[in-house]
């Protein structure tokens, strides 16, 4: 970063007036931000956060007991890096739980004692609910939970958050600007999020697939692997890019491309006939079933 000057956070202040006061309050004390786990998706957020200039890497830091983990982390970020979580805790006064969901217990343990309602703790461990977190933080803890996906890791996630019973408005606006970071960021209710893991935690998967797939077909009809790949993988990028960008409806983007007794609607005939689309609604069901089953277990 070139010349050292406030990090950016009039960009969010879209809010009517009293909640802008509230936003402020927050922001007005410096923002520090701590992560429980140094992980790839943790490694993701925090690289997001000083492109966004949001923080410098000086106000960040990430605990992990992996060495490994701690040094791709600082060589990615500029960030400092201990192995106590509990040093997180005295540094920062936002807090990333980044590890994983068997690991929560352990991690908010070493920290439980010290957790202040100056803190605010943003969860994106998977399938660990809110009431679980609460229940092992103090009674007034501030905590949001976050489902992002892996696109985080190249600047695209799609990420939904809930909040706690404590936590404001002015964190739900700190969350956002935190997660648009790194990508899109919308607040949900909790009991939506097994549906979002189902949707857009797993969707990355399903997306890949389908690529593969164009380009399995493009080989079957002559062009080289390379070629067929990398004209599929844009192929999806500016369909998405068009449905984000003109605010059409997917429909109506199909009906640009499918001419009269064309190419287009011989293919989509073809996709009919295979059920691609009642075939795509049941996997993410099926995800999202499989999500509120772990949530339970």
């Amino acid at each position: 970063m070139a010349a050292e000057h406030k990090p950016r956070i009039d960009s969010v202040i879209s809010l009517p007036p009293d909640k802008i006061a509230c936003y402020k309050i927050l922001m007005a004390t410096q923002l520090k931000i701590g992560f429980l786990g140094a992980g790839k998706m943790a490694t993701a957020l925090a690289k997001g956060f000083v492109r966004a200039e949001i923080v410098f890497p000086k106000e960040i830091i990430a605990g992990d007991l992996y060495g490994v983990a701690r040094n791709i982390f600082a060589k990615e970020t500029g960030a400092k890096t201990t192995a106590s979580n509990f040093d997180v805790l005295k540094f920062a006064n936002v807090l990333i739980l980044a590890t994983k969901p068997d690991q929560v217990p352990t991690a908010l343990a070493e920290i439980s004692s010290a957790f202040t309602k100056n803190h605010l703790l943003i969860s994106i461990a998977a399938g660990v609910t809110i009431s679980k977190l609460e229940n092992l933080l103090p009674a007034d803890a501030r905590v949001i939970r976050v489902m992002p996906n892996t696109p985080a890791l190249v600047g695209e996630a799609a990420s939904a958050f809930a909040l706690g019973k404590n936590a404001s408005v002015a964190d739900a606006e700190l969350a956002k600007k935190l997660l648009s970071a790194v990508g899109v960021a919308l607040q949900v209710k909790e009991s939506l999020l097994d549906a979002v893991t189902g949707l857009s935690g797993s969707g990355p998967a399903y997306v890949y697939q389908f690529i593969e797939a164009l380009s399995d077909g493009g080989v079957a009809a002559g062009l080289p692997r390379d070629i067929a790949t990398k004209l599929a993988a844009q192929t999806v990028l500016g369909a998405a890019k068009m449905v984000l960008e003109t605010g059409q409806h997917p429909g109506a983007l199909k009906d640009q491309v499918t001419s009269p007794g064309g190419t287009t609607i011989e293919g989509l005939h073809a996709l009919e006939k295979g059920k691609l689309r009642a075939t795509v609604m049941s996997a993410v069901r099926a995800a999202t079933e499989k999500s509120k089953k772990l949530g339970k277990s």
